[in-house]
């Protein structure tokens, strides 16, 4: 559950502008909440707003639409957000929905209607403009199955004005959003912050016997009582689990002599870090172990350095693959060079399979067009790792990071990650 925090309202007035600049003459952009999903019988999930409408309105209420049009001849609908109409119904069951003035207060809109007015207003202004904007999500990994409010929306729009040029609204904000202002870095920093907050007191808890469920409510404890939250599902490995990628199951005990991989982080005003630092259960790293933390924090140091402006995710995997063979030359996992190996699937990706790093923000992997060149203001993950399946050894480390002109900003860096550091907070 994302818990609102006060944002200053210029941040998504100036958003607003920044879109406003990019929409030719007589352009309409319709910007729809999420849904409330359904779980079963009459149960829901938790509401998580629309990623783009929050980063133009600061809104997190269901069923909000937001309407601009720059050009309408009308000044009162250049710029509109249609809230839910509170009623004493959903006052008693839901609690209170935002006010006129709650809504202009937040998101610096002037005009705030209820939708039932929706309608109306939308009727005229598709009769006065050409060019209709709606938005889907468009992220390159993401596989929708499940029908949104914004592709239904898109579908009676269509169906009733079918002479209008409609165009994708998913490239412009992929191209606002992934340079960050200097509120948003602000608002990451602190959900660093709390992390890293939450991971030094959970280091103090961590012992052979205990389970991987008792170190995830630590963090919840930690970051619930802060008015923050998960970023996302937190993966709490243990021994062989540390291979796994995407393990969210938690529920293994902790034995001695095993390494325990904390892939979690905090979600703060609703923009979230990232954060992976792989420990040792009983508070002291076998040889073994060492040698492959610091392999990992070798080439961690390295690639941190690589976040520059100019190169592509898939410029920087290149790079960590490459140092992470040598790695694995030196641990005894990769022959010495001289065999020939296929490029499209170099032998390293048995011990290092997935990328090295990705943008963040709004959403965890935040949006991008494939193959953008990175530029000053990304705020970039920077994790490399080595799995050993066959040793059920698993080792991946990872910052948040701001990429400038004048080199990286790790927004982790006070965060412990020298393995001596570790042990010693474990020891106390």
């Amino acid at each position: 559950m994302i818990r609102p925090v006060t944002i200053p309202a210029r941040l998504f007035r100036e958003n607003r502008d920044r879109l406003r600049r990019l929409l030719p003459p007589r352009s309409l952009v319709v910007l729809n909440a999420n849904d409330v999903m359904p779980t079963n019988a009459d149960g829901t999930l938790g509401f998580v707003q629309n990623a783009d409408l929050f980063y133009l309105t600061g809104i997190l209420q269901e069923q909000t639409i937001l309407v601009l049009a720059p050009d309408a001849s009308d000044p009162t609908h250049r710029e509109v957000l249609f809230l839910r109409r509170p009623d004493e119904h959903t006052l008693i069951w839901e609690g209170p929905k935002l006010t006129r003035e709650e809504a202009r207060k937040i998101s610096g809109i002037e005009q705030i209607r209820w939708l039932d007015e929706f309608p109306p207003v939308f009727r005229q202004l598709m009769c006065e403009m050409e060019l209709v904007y709606l938005n889907s999500n468009e992220h390159y990994r993401a596989m929708p199955e499940v029908e949104t409010r914004d592709a239904r929306f898109i579908r009676d729009c269509q169906q009733r004005y079918p002479l209008h040029q409609y165009r994708r609204l998913a490239p412009l904000m992929h191209q606002l959003r992934t340079v960050k202002s200097p509120v948003e870095v602000d608002l990451i920093h602190e959900a660093c912050r709390l992390t890293g907050h939450a991971f030094r007191k959970v280091l103090r808890r961590i012992r052979p016997g205990i389970n991987e469920a008792e170190v995830e409510a630590e963090f919840a404890r930690e970051f619930i009582r802060r008015r923050s939250g998960f970023a996302y599902p937190p993966i709490i490995a243990s021994g062989p689990n540390t291979c796994i990628l995407h393990y969210t199951r938690n529920d293994r005990t902790c034995r001695a002599g095993e390494l325990l991989l904390l892939d979690v982080a905090a979600n703060y005003a609703s923009y979230n870090a990232d954060m992976t630092r792989t420990v040792p259960v009983s508070g002291r790293f076998t040889r073994r172990q060492r040698r492959v933390y610091e392999a990992v924090l070798r080439v961690f140091r390295q690639m941190t350095r690589a976040l520059v402006p100019g190169k592509t995710l898939n410029d920087l995997r290149k790079e960590a693959e490459t140092l992470i063979a040598e790695e694995c030359r030196s641990l005894g996992l990769l022959p010495r060079r001289g065999r020939k190996t296929d490029p499209d699937s170099p032998p390293v990706r048995r011990y290092f399979m997935h990328g090295v790093a990705h943008p963040i923000g709004l959403d965890v992997h935040d949006v991008l067009q494939p193959g953008q060149k990175i530029a000053a203001g990304w705020v970039l993950t920077c994790e490399p790792a080595i799995y050993i399946r066959e040793e059920a050894l698993g080792v991946r480390l990872e910052n948040t990071l701001l990429v400038t002109d004048q080199g990286p900003v790790d927004l982790m860096a006070d965060i412990p990650i020298e393995p001596d550091e570790i042990e010693q907070l474990m020891s106390r």
